[in-house]
């Protein structure tokens, strides 16, 4: 079954670290990266820009409208994501929880990828 892991980050979180701390995450994130190519369950995945540079689409007045970025006071912004395929839920938690922004204030959404039908979720 394929889960997309979709990954929050506090804002400016990365340069609140020193360069040891940015070299150590950014090495165990590579780790797991390899595991999981290694496994097999590695589909995709992708790093998003600063949410700065986003553009928003939404309906006003009945017609699309385009915003400058969510500009929404958040603690967290939609960084990224990894897509694996896995034999369950339970290990798509497993990996989320070992993804290393989380104890820097990130969360991880697992979500499961629904087939082509669509009706099963």
């Amino acid at each position: 079954m394929k889960y997309m892991l979709l990954i929050f980050n506090r804002p400016g979180f990365l340069e609140e670290l020193t360069e040891d701390e940015r070299t150590a995450l950014f090495a165990e994130v590579d780790g797991i990266m390899k595991e999981l190519n290694d496994s097999g369950e590695w589909v995709g995945g992708e790093a998003l820009a600063d949410p700065s540079a986003t553009k928003t689409v939404l309906a006003r007045g009945g017609q699309p409208a385009v915003t400058d970025g969510p500009f929404l006071e958040a603690k967290e912004h939609f960084a990224g994501y990894l897509t694996v395929d896995c034999e369950s839920q339970e290990r798509a938690v497993e990996i989320a929880r070992r993804w290393p922004d989380i104890r820097y204030g990130g969360r991880m959404e697992v979500r499961a990828v629904m087939s082509g039908s669509g009706t099963e979720m």
